[in-house]
């Protein structure tokens, strides 16, 4: 039997177990995945601009090259979701034409009834929104101006609406920038206005729109997602006054002509466009508070109420004419101290919702949640929700130039018609209830599927990612 010598064993089991961890290691080059979840979700990649200061991937022995696997994973997931909001948009079609409600255990309410435009395709949205719809929020900036807003005041709903969109647990979240079928812009049009402009010394819209602009050109540059639909998958949502603004500067004509702008100043003299933009209700809260229903519909004693001071002209016309001057159409300026505004309102058949200095009101959720019929006196205004709500059915418009005949209008309804309009109010109540979490058909859905309607229409350009 011959000896092997111990150092050559040694040698040879050395060599055998460098060829092993060659191949080992050859092998996990060739064959490199990166599952989405962990790769991607933790980490940025410019897919625009690479760093000129590292060495490009191509002289690295990796098959196939890394920048090739991410195209190929944002092209998968971009197919992924056009063939999802492709099967909603087919969804939706059928429940149209067959007029049938998609059944589901799980559902607590379906939509029936004549304030809805049409519950079947109202219906189906809403079911394929709560199964596909995404929303991504960049994360550049800091609070107040960005990922922050008001909870409490006329302005409340955007910091409600804000909250709910950049909750992880909620079903709408996007784990990563791919995923997401809209993209928002975290922008606090209401903290821009109260931290850069106090004290108030002028109305300029030049800060505010330098502050918008600018981060949205940071996005712009950082990501592709904003150049590739030339920002008509992303979305500003504010309900303060000045956010149409945004798009009026010369810089923002080009930058947010196509931004879907989600605000209550929804005034269509003023360039809110109804195809692409997102009315929504002005909301006066206190915290999550918000009144209750009220008397009988039969036991209403007060024919038409309203209670406020002069904000803008329509206002003004209404108190001139009205103020003070009937029993039946009772309108102050300055409520008396011994009376209480909203017992008023659930006292009254119909309450005065008047435009203010611009389109929008927080009467007119007031009115529906206090089970008074809203009298919208206004012009130029896109209601909310009216791709899928019919205003008519549970409402009266009455215009400007006619707030001289409110009296004669109003007792032209008969009690029947009356009755029929109050029970419709007191039905679309639950679309304009403020839950936290958000509930189903509450008013942040209703915010949210206006965006997922508009988004059912846009149809984005190829990704192209080398």
């Amino acid at each position: 039997m011959v000896k092997i010598p111990s150092r050559l064993v040694v040698f040879f089991l050395s060599l055998l177990f460098f060829l092993i961890l060659i191949t080992f290691f050859t092998y996990n080059q060739n064959h490199i995945a990166l599952p989405y979840d962990s790769a991607l979700s933790s980490v940025t990649y410019d897919l625009e601009t690479p760093d000129p200061t590292v060495e490009p991937l191509t002289t690295l022995p990796l098959k196939p090259p890394l920048s090739s696997i991410i195209a190929n994973n944002a092209n998968h997931i971009k197919k992924r979701n056009n063939i999802g909001l492709a099967k909603a948009r087919a969804a939706i079609r059928r429940a149209i034409q067959t007029r049938n409600f998609t059944s589901s255990k799980k559902e607590i309410f379906v939509p029936r009834g004549c304030i809805y435009r049409n519950a079947y395709a109202f219906h189906q949205s809403h079911i394929e929104m709560l199964k596909r719809f995404k929303v991504w929020t960049y994360k550049e900036g800091e609070p107040p101006l960005v990922h922050d807003g008001p909870m409490a005041s006329i302005y409340g709903i955007d910091g409600h609406f804000m909250t709910e969109v950049e909750n992880r647990s909620s079903p709408f979240w996007a784990g990563h920038p791919e995923e997401a079928h809209v993209f928002m812009l975290p922008i606090s049009v209401v903290n821009i206005v109260k931290y850069l402009y106090h004290p108030l010394t002028t109305f300029s819209r030049g800060q505010f729109k330098r502050v918008t602009t600018d981060y949205t050109n940071i996005i712009a540059r950082k990501y592709p997602y904003f150049n590739r639909s030339r920002g008509a998958d992303h979305f500003l949502a504010s309900c303060h006054d000045w956010a149409p603004d945004i798009s009026r500067g010369t810089n923002g004509k080009v930058l947010f002509k196509n931004l879907i702008k989600v605000i209550c100043n929804a005034n269509t003299s003023k360039g809110f466009n109804p195809a692409k933009d997102v009315s929504i209700p002005e909301m006066s809260l206190l915290g999550f508070e918000l009144t209750s229903s009220g008397q009988d519909p039969n036991h209403r004693s007060i024919l038409a109420f309203f209670a406020g001071g002069v904000h803008g002209s329509i206002g003004k016309i209404l108190l001139k004419h009205w103020k003070d001057k009937d029993e039946e159409v009772k309108v102050y300026e300055y409520l008396p101290k011994d009376l209480d505004y909203h017992d008023l309102m659930r006292s009254s058949k119909f309450c005065l919702c008047p435009s203010g200095y611009e389109v929008a009101s927080p009467r007119l959720v007031e009115a529906i949640n206090t089970g008074c019929v809203p009298v919208i006196v206004s012009d130029h205004y896109q209601l909310p929700f009216s791709d899928v709500l019919d205003w008519s059915k549970f409402s009266l418009h009455i215009p400007s130039e006619r707030i001289p005949e409110i009296k004669t209008i109003l007792k032209n309804v008969t009690h029947a018609r009356y009755l029929k309009l109050q029970k419709r109010v007191m039905q679309v109540q639950r679309h304009f209830m403020l839950n936290h979490p958000a509930k189903p058909f509450d008013v942040f859905h209703m915010i949210l599927h206006s965006i997922w309607l508009r988004r059912l229409n846009i149809k984005l350009p190829s990704i192209d990612i080398q």
